[in-house]
């Protein structure tokens, strides 16, 4: 699995500091950085701003901006101001090794929080992004290794069509460059996974990155009970890279680990079949691990994402098929507030409920 880490962030500061020494000797008060109506030194400064501020909210589990800025003691040089980034950059590699899995902190974007994976991400991001302003405005030369660029796609950038070299593609994705085929992007965000809280268990957001190691047979970074996952979300996060791989992929519409809350261990997956239809509909699926079965679980997962879907101005429909052996599974749908589907919506339902197949369709409205 392509991984994120306190190494990816070193790595980065690293690129920046090599690129950045170059040019200690000029002016970075008087030349703005590429693209920015910052000045080369403020943009600096803002990787520094940054990673400080991604560290401190992770290491203390914030669930709000923190009350701390930085400051540079006024004569400060350039070379002092490169080894404030560095030394920043070491403090979130430090906050993201020692930070729990599963702790989430805040950021704004998309979903309101971030895991320690994401900050790291982020971080990554800021300081290559930044990087290469600076280094345009200067004239410099920087590329960083290609490796960290397809490391924050995969982490932050699921909407993301995959190009043919993830450093252009990063650029291209962020409005900074060009892609043959592409048009310009003017506005960008990036993605943190979703997290939804369900009783006793946590709703996790699967990245591409992640899906593509369940796929191959790995665990996805996550404590499976029993030999987990179970077969139905290996083929679910099958479905999202491939998504992905199309350029399709919504993640706020994907796949869900189940992580119990009593103990971190993964106990099945949840998600949709796709984005919503042209209807405002969308299908879900679940499964769980063989020994999680019979207590709950999946009720109190299928509950909370349906409701999370329901209370979207994008959805108005959410629809299961159930084999009609399967009367475990019709109970927890029911449980749920689902109801079979009459003949009327079986004859409108989704592209996906074909009536031949013998599957029952169960229906959940806002």
């Amino acid at each position: 699995m392509r991984t994120m880490s306190g190494d990816q962030v070193e790595a980065a500061v690293a690129s920046c500091a090599t690129a950045l020494r170059a040019a200690l000797d000029r002016d970075w008060d008087t030349v703005n950085a590429a693209g920015l109506e910052w000045s080369c030194r403020t943009t600096a400064f803002h990787i520094a701003e940054a990673l400080t501020g991604y560290a401190s909210r992770l290491a203390v589990g914030a669930q709000d901006r923190l009350p701390l800025r930085i400051t540079l003691p006024e004569g400060t040089g350039n070379a002092g101001l490169l080894q404030v980034i560095e030394a920043t950059g070491a403090l979130l590699a430090a906050a993201v090794r020692s930070a729990p899995p599963g702790v989430r902190a805040f950021h704004p974007l998309p979903f309101g929080s971030a895991d320690r994976e994401g900050f790291a991400a982020m971080g990554v991001a800021e300081t290559l992004l930044h990087t290469h302003d600076i280094a345009r405005g200067l004239g410099l030369p920087h590329e960083p290794p290609a490796d960290l660029a397809a490391s924050v796609l995969a982490w932050l950038f699921p909407h993301v069509q995959p190009g043919p070299a993830p450093w252009p593609t990063l650029l291209w994705a962020t409005g900074r460059g060009e892609l043959p085929g592409r048009a310009p992007v003017t506005d960008w965000t990036w993605y943190n996974n979703l997290v939804l809280p369900a009783g006793r268990v946590t709703l996790t957001g699967i990245r591409p990155a992640v899906a593509r190691d369940v796929v191959l047979g790995g665990d996805g970074g996550f404590d499976w009970l029993d030999d987990g996952p179970y077969e139905g979300t290996r083929e679910a996060c099958s479905h999202l890279t491939k998504a992905y791989e199309a350029g399709v992929h919504r993640p706020e519409f994907g796949v869900f680990a189940l992580v119990r809350t009593e103990d971190g261990r993964a106990v099945g997956g949840i998600g949709f079949h796709g984005a919503p239809d042209d209807e405002r509909r969308v299908e879900i699926g679940y499964d769980l691990v063989e020994s999680a079965r019979g207590h709950g679980y999946a009720t109190e997962a299928l509950r909370a994402l349906t409701e999370w879907a329901l209370a979207r101005d994008d959805v108005d429909t959410v629809v299961a098929t159930i084999e009609p052996a399967n009367l475990p599974s019709q109970r927890v749908v029911t449980r749920a507030g689902f109801t079979r589907a009459t003949v009327e919506e079986e004859r409108t339902a989704t592209d996906e409920y074909d009536r031949d197949t013998g599957l029952l369709l169960y229906v959940r409205r806002a």
